[in-house]
């Protein structure tokens, strides 16, 4: 079969598609026909070996897919072969062929399309486990989402407005922002245009955001702070701005506040039948247009590089997602 092959370390540029041989699915593996994958940043670390996942070389990256089982390993009895499914892989989508845990498949309705499954659990499985379990987001609340337009932001912009929040979003272009309003946002700040932090007080009447989701870090995490409400909760999503912010102690004392880790991947490994539900709501939502995915990008398998380029210029609003013929 054909894959994406990273052979070492190294840029995004250094990916060859070449014939790439996958043993049988093992012990509660499923054998996957790829159909549609979707990018995300974390495909961009694991091939600079800058992820806290290191596979062993060479390899495929690609962290979702959806597509056909077509074999299923010993042990597995929720799968058989024709079954439509969205796999969590890790590493392993941008190929023609994928072994995924069963653990980490969920069955892909009939009217839900590859594509869209395929862009659609990382992205609201996170913000979902964010704004649901993790920040406790309250009907009326002010939620505030860096990144915005970016897969997950875009995501945790329309749950939240599903949860009955008062939305603010970020963004770096009022382009993009345009799109976070058309799925739901209240308020938009272009951030080019100077410090939000005094915006979004403004905006929330003084007293700061109930929830800041923050999957940039870096100078936004340090700002965020300091336009938090109350006991707020700040949802640490993730570090798009390659500096992993420290926090003063002092800011968390006096605005009550808590700073929460998401590790949604881990938390599905731990939990995944309250991952399962929260899928099934995503899904109804999905069926009930509350959720809108924006997919901006498309791109065949042996343009890889490119998906993942735009990705670093960020160009794509939403996702993008490869199409394997």
């Amino acid at each position: 079969m054909k894959a994406m092959l990273c052979k070492a370390n190294g840029p995004i540029e250094s990916l060859v598609l070449e014939d790439f041989e996958l043993p049988p699915p093992g012990e509660g593996e499923v054998r996957v026909r790829v159909r549609c994958a979707g990018v995300n940043f974390p495909d961009i670390l694991i091939t600079e070996g800058k992820y806290q996942f290191k596979p062993e070389h060479p390899f495929p990256p690609g962290s979702e897919c959806a597509g056909d089982v077509i074999s299923v390993g010993p042990g597995v009895t929720d799968f058989k072969s024709g079954d439509r499914v969205i796999a969590l892989t890790g590493h392993g989508a941008f190929a023609e062929e994928v072994n995924a845990r069963s653990i980490k498949c969920l069955h892909l309705p009939d009217d839900i399309s590859y594509e869209l499954g395929s862009a659609f659990v990382l992205t609201y499985g996170t913000s979902a486990y964010a704004l649901m379990q993790m920040g406790k987001l309250a009907w009326g609340e002010w939620l505030l989402v860096h990144g915005a337009a970016g897969g997950v932001g875009l995501s945790a912009v329309e749950i939240g407005k599903a949860m009955g929040a008062r939305v603010i979003g970020t963004g770096s272009s009022d382009e993009k922002l345009a799109v976070v309003t058309d799925h739901g946002a209240d308020h938009v700040i272009n951030y080019t245009d100077g410090p939000f932090k005094d915006y979004v007080k403004e905006i929330c009447g003084g007293a700061g955001a109930d929830v800041i989701y923050d999957p940039v870090g870096g100078d936004v995490f340090d700002e965020s702070l300091r336009c938090i409400n109350w006991d707020g909760r700040l949802l640490v999503i993730g570090f798009t701005s390659d500096r992993i912010p420290k926090a003063p102690a002092n800011l968390v004392l006096l605005k009550n506040c808590s700073i929460v880790g998401v590790f949604w991947g881990a938390w599905t490994e731990r939990h995944p039948d309250l991952h399962r539900k929260n899928m099934d709501i995503m899904f109804q939502w999905l069926r009930e247009e509350k959720l809108r995915p924006n997919i901006s990008h498309h791109f065949p398998l042996e343009e890889v590089p490119a998906a993942l380029n735009v990705l670093v210029e960020r160009k794509v609003v939403g996702k993008a997602v490869i199409t394997v013929d």
